[in-house]
């Protein structure tokens, strides 16, 4: 299991993630670092690069709907201190790839078209359907010397196509021409499995915990 995760990498990506979404940067919060969200389910979110007691001092605090514990550790490290009102997520996994991603080709048949919108802070990439309906889309934005790629996603209705690498490859050409080649992410289940075949490598584990609303949780 990881241990002695980057703070200076995790604060760059919440940084990415913040820009990615319009929203306040990260503060420092002891160990780790706050975003005010303001999501009807999101609240706040605290992430920590390593598990320590602040993880552990605010679950036994807090007991607000909708704010996110995150830490880049296995949900096995944390599942047995959690008071029974927080709820462990889908794992994640936060990525990095520091080197031009492994060489893999798809063009896009003639029912797609590609859109690049390369403006700061946030670079998008679509695939559109010849209607205009989003097939597929992901983001980057530049922290410093790094590249955070972020939303990158796929419509059910369009996977299995190799949309969502033509996605990361045209993202990373875009990074590559500003002399970025520094990537982090973190992925879903699924997501880890396409960037292992780009050349992405596991940094952490990544844990997230939420006390559910009352509501269609």
């Amino acid at each position: 299991m990881q241990s002695n995760i980057s703070q200076y990498i995790v604060e760059k990506w919440m940084k990415g993630w913040s820009l990615s979404r319009e929203l306040s940067p990260p503060v420092k919060n002891g160990s780790g670092f706050r975003i005010d969200v303001g999501w009807p389910q999101q609240k706040v979110r605290y992430v920590f690069p390593n598990f320590t007691n602040e993880f552990t001092n605010l679950a036994n605090t807090i007991v607000e709907p909708w704010v996110f514990l995150k830490v880049c550790a296995h949900p096995d490290i944390i599942k047995n201190i959690l008071p029974s009102r927080w709820v462990i997520q889908p794992p994640g996994f936060m990525m990095t790839c520091f080197k031009p991603m492994l060489p893999k080709r798809i063009n896009l048949t003639g029912e797609y078209i590609l859109e690049v919108k390369d403006d700061i802070p946030v670079t998008v990439v679509k695939v559109l359907t010849n209607s205009g309906d989003i097939a597929a889309i992901g983001r980057i934005v530049f922290v410093d010397d790094f590249v955070i790629y972020d939303r990158i996603a796929t419509d059910s209705l369009h996977r299995r196509k190799g949309l969502a690498t033509i996605i990361v490859n045209t993202l990373e050409n875009i990074a590559i021409s500003r002399g970025k080649t520094k990537g982090v992410l973190v992925a879903t289940a699924a997501g880890k499995t396409l960037y292992e075949t780009l050349g992405w490598t596991l940094y952490s584990p990544y844990t997230s915990v939420v006390i559910p609303g009352t509501n269609n949780f």
